[in-house]
């Protein structure tokens, strides 16, 4: 029996070896060891993220298919939006025009959006960056195509109960990537949908956001953030912390107390002001007899 059991043991030790050095590699799995602290998400730093949208404006203008030209300009708000809300791409599928609103930030006095999310988390709320209402606006004011039916093809608004994002851009979005070399980030992972959620909280650390604010608003952990997106972010990293030093002594304290210095008088008081009984005069001097015992002590 030992030995059937060490048998089966062996078998699936070399299986599971054999799986993670090829089968991983094939099927695209992350294996453990993928699953470290160092791991990090896909994301688009400041310059690309400025290539991304700049090039996704230029698309919308000049779409290489005129038939899709709604859609471009679509994408163009899609890239806006998420990177100033930091919603989930499936929580984007599901927003409709009446689970969001425009508002003044109390604090900054800045318009902003109030976000209904529905999604993986259940519900929740998410507020946007300022950078996400001109997105919104153009979403909402946009008309809509009405293709065939009989319709007019001039199109017509968005209901509240439509979606703010009908269709998929995935392939346009993917396509777009691509042209601008941006598919692939520099450890050779690969660029979604996702990983415009993964900048807006990499960007938010940057600015030094509260890291447990970050998390509410956007509907996961701290220790999320702190493990996949916190680790390789410079600025969460203090130098004047890092750096810190403890004082410099000054050099007589660094040299040591020097040794307690000999009274001044033989006594531990200095003699009081007497009168000397010869000139009848005040002085401070020890008598002469006092002062010669004092010498042979």
């Amino acid at each position: 029996a030992s030995s059937r059991n060490k048998g089966a043991v062996n078998s699936r030790n070399w299986g599971a070896a054999s799986f993670r050095n090829a089968g991983a590699a094939c099927l695209g799995i992350c294996t453990l060891q993928d699953a470290g602290e160092g791991v990090h998400r896909s994301w688009f730093n400041p310059a690309e993220y400025k290539q991304l949208y700049e090039a996704a404006r230029q698309n919308a203008k000049e779409p290489k298919n005129k038939h899709f030209r709604w859609e471009a300009e679509q994408l163009h708000d899609f890239v806006l939006f998420m990177g100033n809300t930091g919603l989930r791409p499936d929580e984007a599928e599901q927003l409709q025009h009446r689970d969001v609103t425009i508002v003044v930030d109390p604090d900054s006095r800045e318009r902003i959006l109030e976000i209904e999310v529905r999604g993986k988390r259940g519900i929740g709320w998410c507020k946007s960056m300022p950078g996400a209402v001109k997105p919104y606006e153009r979403l909402r004011d946009r008309l809509k195509p009405v293709r065939g039916n009989g319709k007019s093809e001039n199109g017509e608004l968005p209901a509240p109960t439509d979606l703010l994002f009908p269709g998929n851009y995935l392939e346009m979005f993917s396509n777009l990537l691509d042209a601008q070399h941006l598919k692939l980030d520099r450890d050779g992972k690969p660029r979604t949908a996702y990983s415009l959620r993964h900048t807006y909280i990499c960007l938010r650390l940057m600015e030094r956001a509260d890291v447990y604010a970050i998390a509410r608003n956007c509907r996961t952990s701290v220790e999320m953030i702190e493990k996949f997106y916190a680790a390789h972010i410079k600025t969460t990293l203090d130098a004047s912390v890092i750096n810190a030093r403890k004082p410099r002594r000054a050099n007589r304290d660094r040299k040591g107390k020097r040794a307690a210095e000999p009274p001044l008088y033989h006594g531990n008081e200095a003699p009081q002001p007497r009168r000397d009984t010869r000139t009848g005069v005040q002085t401070n001097r020890l008598p002469v007899r006092s002062a010669r015992l004092a010498g042979r002590s």
